[in-house]
C-alpha cells in the first residue's frame, strides 16, 4: 500500500530523515514510534505532500506519490481541525465540499461517518459542546469523509481519559476490519502493542528496527523479566551476573532477564542469601524492546 525507500530530508545542514525505509501492507495497522524530534511528523508531512524531501522515494499503490493519488490519503492530525461553532454535520459538510464531493453523495457519506464514530446523535450539536473524546472521534470522521484508502492517525488518543481511549481503540480496530490501511503514531506503547500488526521504531531519522511484536521480542534474550526490590542491589547484580542473567534498570527498578521461565521460589532460591523485599515477573513487553533499541 505504502512504500518509503531511503527518504532523506535536511533543514540546512541538519538531517531530519536519514535514509528512512518502511513498507505498510494493505489492510494493516503500522505503528511508527519514536521520541519527539526523531522524524515522525516530517515523515507524515512528506507523505501528505506538505513538505518536499531531498532524496528517496514514496510510493502509494505502487505509484510515485503525487497530488493525483494523495487524495487516497486521510489524515487525523494531533490537533483537532474542527470549527468549534459549527455542528458535527456542518464540519463534515465543509470538508467534504473542499474535496469536491457532490451534494447527494456527501449527504450519504456524512451519515456513514457519523455512524462510524458513534456521533449520529450529536450531528446537530456544536463542536464546542462535545467532550474531548467526542471531538477526537469527529476529527477522525473528518479524515474519512472522502473515503480514503490510507489513513494516518497522528497520536489520536493524546489527552483522552481512559474510557475515551478505549472507545478510540475500538473505532481504530473497526476501521481495520472494514479494510482500512492505517499508519499510527503514538507515545503510548500499550496502544501500539494492542493495535499494530507491525511496528517501526525511529531514531536519528531512520527506522532502526521494524516488524511484528513477536519478531521484535526476539531482540530481548529473555523468556521473562523479573523486577526485584532489595536493599542489597550491588550484591543482587553480582549474583545475577554469576547466574548469567542480563540486568537493566527500568526507571529506578532493577530487573533481570531470565533465559527461561522460573517460579518465584526458584528465583528466590537462586538469589539466596540476598534479602529481597518484593519480586514481580512479567513477559517481555514493547516497553522493554523500545528502551533497549533506543538506549
Amino acid at each position: 500500500m505504502l512504500k518509503i525507500k531511503d527518504l532523506r530530508k535536511f533543514y540546512g545542514k541538519t538531517s531530519v530523515l536519514d535514509g528512512l525505509t518502511l513498507e505498510i501492507k494493505r489492510g494493516e495497522i503500522y505503528g511508527l514510534l519514536g521520541a519527539n524530534g526523531t522524524g515522525k511528523t516530517t515523515t507524515i508531512n512528506c507523505i501528505c505532500g506538505l513538505l518536499a524531501w531531498n532524496s528517496g522515494e514514496i510510493f502509494l499503490n505502487n505509484q510515485p506519490i503525487s497530488q493525483k493519488n494523495q487524495v487516497l490519503i486521510g489524515i487525523c492530525p494531533q490537533e483537532n481541525l474542527l470549527y468549534q461553532s459549527l455542528t458535527c454535520e456542518d464540519n463534515l459538510w465543509f470538508y467534504g465540499r473542499l474535496y469536491g464531493m457532490k451534494k447527494r453523495a456527501l449527504q450519504e457519506r456524512i451519515k456513514w461517518c457519523l455512524n462510524a464514530v458513534n456521533l449520529m446523535a450529536k450531528s446537530n450539536s456544536p463542536v464546542e459542546t462535545l467532550s474531548g473524546g467526542m471531538q477526537r472521534r469527529l476529527n477522525i470522521a473528518v479524515s474519512l469523509i472522502h473515503q480514503p484508502q490510507f489513513l494516518i492517525l497522528d497520536e489520536p488518543t493524546t489527552g483522552l481519559d481512559l474510557e475515551a481511549r478505549y472507545q478510540m481503540w475500538e473505532l481504530i480496530e473497526q476501521l481495520k476490519l472494514e479494510g482500512m490501511t492505517i499508519l499510527l503514531t503514538t507515545h503510548l506503547l500499550e496502544e501500539a502493542e494492542k493495535l499494530c500488526q507491525n511496528i517501526g521504531i525511529l531514531k536519528g531519522g531512520k527506522i532502526i528496527v521494524q516488524g511484528s511484536l513477536d519478531r521484535l521480542k526476539n531482540l530481548i534474550l529473555a523468556q521473562e523479566i523479573v523486577t526485584i526490590k532489595t536493599s542489597q542491589e550491588t550484591e543482587a547484580i553480582t549474583r545475577g551476573k554469576e547466574l548469567g542473567f542480563e540486568y537493566r534498570y527500568y526507571g529506578k527498578n532493577l530487573a533481570f532477564w531470565l533465559p527461561k521461565m522460573l517460579d518465584l521460589k526458584e528465583i528466590l532460591d537462586l538469589f539466596e542469601p540476598i534479602m529481597i523485599d518484593s519480586i514481580t515477573k512479567q513477559s517481555v513487553q514493547l516497553e522493554h524492546i523500545y528502551l533497549e533499541v533506543t538506549k
